[in-house]
């Protein structure tokens, strides 16, 4: 099988026959290096593994899909967006030939276009991921219109955080996927920061606390 996605591995810090995995997902013109410099700070439990999006922006910058402007306000590239999805699934069966994983606890990290994709994979196949964490994100309102409401959806495991101060993707996003969660029945664990379109260590640390809980609680 063909690799679908490059990637950067950090190995369970705890020897495991099936760790629970944890896929990292860039923000638009960054790449796998990006995310993968918090992964020594993660459970050790976890396999972790950074992705890189498919799409070349320029050198080492990369995205999960693009964004035209053409008419004045943002457009996203819907078909881009979707084959990315595709690609992430298929990456899962890839990752399976060379790591052993818990297919059952699959955990997705995503920070700005990277959380947008996290929402999508979580929310549209939630059979086949058990936790969504979304940093600084929004949920793509084509997206929802193809959301199901099963079982597996309302057992969603979903981390949310938002910087206030956040002037490229505005917190009333985050605050809208929270109020669209509550309104199907998901109770996501939602935290709003003083702090702009970033990552900030009270935000890390609450993640690693919120996740270190969630694998506690299946362990």
């Amino acid at each position: 099988m063909e690799k679908p996605l490059e990637f950067l591995v950090r190995k369970p810090k705890v020897t495991t026959e099936n760790p629970p995995l944890l896929l990292l997902l860039h923000g638009v013109g960054s790449n796998e290096e990006d995310l993968f410099s918090l992964s020594n700070y993660l459970p050790d439990s976890l396999l972790v593994v950074s992705l890189r999006g498919p799409i070349s922006l320029g050198p080492n910058s990369f995205g999960w899909y693009e964004v035209l402007f053409t008419t004045g306000q943002p457009k996203i590239n819907l078909e881009q967006e979707k084959e990315s999805r595709k690609l992430l699934l298929d990456f899962l069966d890839y990752l399976k030939l060379n790591h052993q994983y818990d297919e059952s606890n699959v955990w997705t990290c995503g920070f700005s276009q990277g959380a947008i994709m996290s929402y999508s994979i979580g929310l549209l196949y939630p059979e086949k991921i058990k936790g969504i964490i979304a940093l600084s994100g929004r949920l793509l309102e084509e997206n929802k219109e193809m959301i199901k409401i099963t079982d597996d959806l309302l057992k969603k495991k979903i981390f949310i955080s938002h910087g206030t101060k956040d002037r490229v993707l505005s917190v009333e996003y985050a605050r809208s996927v929270k109020q669209y969660l509550e309104s199907i029945g998901i109770r996501p664990h939602y935290q709003e920061y003083e702090e702009g379109h970033s990552i900030n260590r009270e935000m890390l640390k609450d993640l690693i606390q919120w996740l270190e809980t969630e694998l506690g609680k299946i362990n």
